[in-house]
């Protein structure tokens, strides 16, 4: 039941392609590494082999031993689990059941899903993952040794798709997580379940890690290339050590199986979620209320940055704890209690693992200072439904006297964006305004920091800016789903 990272899109099919001609230009490097070795059959060749080992004082090259992960296997083998799964269909949007095993199936209003786990205690705790037990109906798992028991959920952790389930029970043989993350290059053993062929072990390397695959708010992959198929999911992979270091999760196949790239949540993450799961059921985590954009060398040149890094704030949430401190929106946050911050993605990872109320203190670059600003963590809200604008086409529009291809209107006077900043009517699509992300509906709210209300403002801001010698205009944009920054360029304005 491994999710396909779906290669269904432009990209997908781009990459995809590049794929293809990589594995061309392989074959015809190879054909040139395997010629060369011809010439060392040649006398002098050998002669000038072994001159060059007697120089260097190395000894004959001895051939590495196979690895034998045997033992490994033999001892960490029984604690890995099927799971089986009765999902409630009438609950299953098209995207679940695309995601499900090819062999699931079942009628009546129900279906079947394949997956993976492994017992953590001997008391019954196992571990999977979310997206295997989503609405199910009922959890059965088969040990190795062919029995079946029936399983409760204890908790789901949506966001990094962990899910702890539990099995009546005693004296099950179990496994523990790595205390660290491997290297890439290391040995990786993954057992699990796939197409419903329980007690299947592949083995490969550890590929790279830190990977960010869109699945949600906390990527922070390890990926492998250890064969993982659909019914891998929340099946463990292993060290040399018959620890485990990740949870299988996702798979990148354009063709639904295994190309040989895998993905696992790493062992330090789900030691975390895994022990609020057992604790309390959800988890909790640390949350500073902002909207926060990732810094483009045109944004970073527009604030006068030396270099594209941080996280930009688009929008401190009234109330929250970034705007009670101070934070402010176009504030640049370099650190996190002393430690640097080089994009949104880490700083919202090491504040999602901070527990509510924790203080902390964020270093943030305003108008070219620097200064630290103290804050006590929030808990995240479950869920924050995101703000709404709405769009309209009526309104007086202003001259377009900018060049930027957009058709302006004071908020004030359209119905439904509020009374701050002016409303995008209209985007001519061979625009900068368009070519920078703009469209009808959106609302720009200030332009270098400076808040906007009317088509006079907006020319006197960026002629100004114009004047200081600025390459691009930051301006802020309220979106329907988010507050972010756009750097447009001046020279076209």
């Amino acid at each position: 039941m491994a999710r396909s990272v779906e290669a269904k899109n432009s990209r997908g099919r781009r990459l995809a392609a590049a794929l293809a001609a990589l594995s061309s230009v392989s074959v015809l490097s190879l054909a040139a590494i395997v010629m060369e070795p011809v010439a060392l059959h040649h006398p002098n060749a050998q002669g000038w082999n072994a001159a060059a080992r007697a120089a260097t004082g190395s000894a004959q090259p001895q051939t590495p031993a196979e690895p034998d992960f045997s033992d490994i296997i033999a001892r960490v083998k029984p604690a890995v689990i099927s799971v089986r799964v009765e999902l409630d269909e009438t609950q299953q949007t098209a995207d679940d059941r695309q995601d499900g095993s090819p062999d699931s199936g079942g009628g009546g209003g129900a279906m079947v899903g394949l997956g993976s786990g492994f017992f953590i205690s001997a008391n019954g705790y196992a571990v999977t993952n979310n997206h295997v037990v989503d609405h199910a109906k009922s959890v059965e798992v088969a040990t190795n040794d062919g029995r079946s028991y029936s399983a409760k959920v204890v908790g789901v952790d949506p966001k990094t798709d962990l899910a702890l389930i539990k099995v009546d029970g005693s004296n099950f043989p179990h496994v523990k997580f790595a205390d660290g993350r491997p290297r890439v290059g290391n040995w990786v053993i993954a057992i699990g379940n796939p197409y419903g062929l329980g007690g299947t072990v592949t083995t490969g390397i550890v590929s790279a890690e830190g990977r960010d695959i869109g699945a949600g708010p906390y990527d922070d992959f390890i990926q492998i290339d250890a064969s993982i198929n659909r019914g891998n999911s929340g099946g463990p992979a292993f060290d040399v050590n018959g620890n485990v270091i990740g949870v299988n999760t996702a798979i990148f196949s354009p063709s639904g199986g295994s190309v040989g790239i895998g993905f696992d949540i790493p062992a330090e993450t789900a030691k975390a979620v895994i022990a609020e799961l057992k604790d309390k059921g959800y988890v909790t985590r640390g949350w500073i209320g902002i909207q926060q954009q990732q810094i483009s060398t045109d944004i970073a040149d527009s604030l006068g940055l030396k270099q594209a890094s941080g996280a930009l704030v688009d929008e401190a949430e009234a109330n929250g704890p970034a705007a009670k401190a101070g934070i402010e929106p176009g504030d640049v946050i370099t650190a996190l209690d002393g430690t640097t911050i080089h994009d949104p993605r880490e700083l919202a990872q090491k504040i999602a693992r901070m527990p509510p109320g924790t203080s902390a203190t964020l270093s943030v670059l305003r108008s070219g200072a620097t200064k630290d600003i103290s804050l006590t963590l929030g808990m995240m809200p479950a869920d924050r439904p995101p703000p709404v604008v709405a769009a309209s086409d009526s309104g007086t529009a202003p001259p377009n006297e900018q060049n930027l291809g957009l058709l302006l209107a004071p908020a004030s006077k359209v119905a439904g964006p509020g009374q701050k900043g002016m409303v995008v009517v209209a985007v001519d699509p061979n625009g900068e305004g368009a070519q920078h992300g703009l469209s009808a509906g959106d609302v720009i709210l200030d332009v270098g920091g400076k808040a906007v209300s009317n088509a006079k403002d907006f020319r006197q801001d960026l002629a100004l800016l114009r004047k200081q010698g600025r390459p691009a205009a930051l301006v802020r944009v309220q979106s329907s789903d988010a507050t972010r920054f756009v750097a447009l360029p001046l020279q076209h304005a």
